[in-house]
């Protein structure tokens, strides 16, 4: 196993669809480009051709290289459980002044979907939450085809108030202008 690491490449393994477990090596670069993208499915090519979802990144115990890499076999037409990443979209107005600060809570969620139509990331808008409001997972745009495997009641982001800060004084109030103008003058002896 370290002379596959050393020659620039990682140990690997491709299982699933009931068939045999093949042993493979794949290009540290590839491993690199596909997790710095975030892909999932993947075609396979060389002595094995297959389409294949990665499954698991073994790490180092120190976290600076990778050890072994899992492949899973998946059709096309196949419908997946897979967890993708989320990206906040926009500025929540709430979070803008010193009394309220943005929680990003969840980073990531699992969905299901087909193989083929995996998203790179799940976009959540946050962009009209105020002090108090919260975007939870069954408030996401989720692409078409994909359906969300972690619980709807899960908080995606929200806005809460900051530690010490008077929500009441910095939020602002209904209240009318007031009126201000010149006195006329009253005549002497009237």
């Amino acid at each position: 196993m370290i002379k596959i690491r050393e020659s620039g490449a990682i140990p690997a393994i491709l299982y699933g669809h009931g068939e045999d477990n093949v042993c493979l090596t794949v290009s540290l670069d590839t491993v690199n480009k596909l997790i710095k993208h975030g892909t999932k499915l993947v075609n396979l090519r060389g002595d094995i051709t297959d389409t294949a979802l990665l499954r698991a990144v073994q790490w180092s115990s120190m976290g600076d290289y990778i050890i072994h890499v899992d492949f899973a076999r998946v059709s096309q037409t196949e419908t997946v459980v897979v967890t993708v990443p989320v990206h906040l979209h926009g500025e929540a107005p709430g979070a803008m002044s010193a009394a309220g600060q943005l929680r990003f809570v969840s980073h990531e969620l699992s969905i299901r979907c087909p193989a083929v139509k995996i998203p790179e990331f799940i976009t959540c808008d946050i962009s009209h939450l105020q002090i108090g409001q919260a975007v939870h997972v069954n408030e996401l745009k989720l692409p078409e085809g994909v359906t969300p495997v972690t619980p709807g009641s899960i908080v995606v982001a929200q806005v809460i108030a900051a530690a010490g800060a008077d929500v009441e004084a910095t939020a602002p109030t209904a209240a009318e202008p007031e009126l201000i103008r010149k006195e006329k003058a009253t005549e002497a002896g009237a």
